[in-house]
């Protein structure tokens, strides 16, 4: 029998690690305590919400008008198995995570290849933000404003070849700061991949931050891809590496199931994940909770006007 709705529990929108901190809290205050409970508290407090801005113009053309999700959800429900599988893992654990320095290496396949540090991928051209949805294979999505720039921006300074078809991210995998790379769940680094046409699409992003603050490391500090119109595991977290190839990369969750996970990704709410229904979802900080209506899956996430022309012709149950 399959699976074809997957609830949003309580414990899933409120994590139990945060709960229980708030309680904790609660009685330490009632026992005089509260000034030695606050301080671990309020540090937690610092990094998933951090106070170092950016300076980034709202790009009307690729935002959405839909409705913000509050950003004490888009810190606190991640999906980052370097510092563990549960969502509230990385708000938990992320803090171990050191972003500066940080520099990432871009080779293979290109004229020019590279390697910058993060300050100076700040300063390759203006800072945008866009509002885009995002969506997560297990059925729940967002609605996040990030702030970045076209990857293509990045792309066109390292003059790929004609040769170059594919664009590789790999992640950092730190055992030191990142917890979650103990576990043998996933053939560590993390790495994801685009086709190149994919990687030059306008709407892929570069992403330095959200909310106009740089980026929370549960959020994959100091910079990740977002690629709005394909299931959120394809937006590679924490990048260390890009990699110009003429092969289609191997990616970490077509490795582990690709019956469950093809490499294209994108939002199709024809073709169901083989254990649920991709056809709606609901959104994570919606007032009504558990309650909150399921809504209609678009194809590519409502992307398509921007985006379908690149699978023209293209099976997309085949090539899910």
């Amino acid at each position: 029998m399959r699976f074809i709705d997957k609830t949003i529990l309580p414990g899933d929108i409120t994590p139990k690690a945060i709960f229980e901190q708030r309680r904790n809290l609660i009685k330490a205050a009632a026992a005089g305590s509260f000034g030695a409970a606050l301080a671990p508290w309020f540090s937690r407090e610092a990094f998933a919400a951090t106070p170092d801005k950016l300076a980034a113009t709202l790009n009307q053309a690729y935002s959405s008008k839909d409705e913000l999700t509050p950003l004490k959800y888009v810190t606190s429900y991640n999906n980052f198995y370097e510092f563990g599988t549960d969502k509230a893992d990385p708000a938990e654990y992320a803090h171990t995570l050191q972003t500066r320095p940080w520099s990432i290496s871009i080779e293979g396949l290109v004229k020019k290849p590279l390697t910058l540090d993060i300050d100076a991928l700040l300063k390759i051209t203006p800072m945008e933000e866009r509002i885009y949805r995002m969506r997560c294979v297990e059925g729940w999505s967002m609605v996040i404003p990030w702030d970045g720039y076209s990857l293509s921006k990045l792309i066109n300074k390292v003059e790929p070849l004609s040769s170059a078809k594919y664009v590789e991210f790999v992640s950092l995998a730190d055992r030191k700061q990142m917890p979650g790379v103990k576990s043998s769940i996933i053939d560590w680094p993390y790495r994801e991949g685009l086709r190149m046409d994919e990687a030059m699409n306008p709407l892929t992003l570069l992403t330095f931050g959200l909310y106009g603050e740089v980026l929370p490391k549960q959020n994959g500090a100091p910079v990740r891809i977002v690629v709005p119109w394909k299931y959120g595991f394809k937006s590679a977290k924490s990048i260390v590496k890009i990699r110009f190839t003429e092969e289609m990369p191997k990616t970490s969750w077509n490795q582990i199931d690709a019956r469950e996970y093809g490499f294209y990704s994108n939002v199709n709410p024809q073709v169901d994940h083989p254990r649920w229904s991709q056809a709606t979802e609901r959104r994570i900080g919606d007032a009504k909770g558990v309650f909150a209506p399921k809504i209609k899956t678009q194809m590519f996430n409502g992307y398509g006007e921007q985006v379908a022309s690149m699978y023209a012709g293209m099976d997309l149950k085949k090539y899910y």
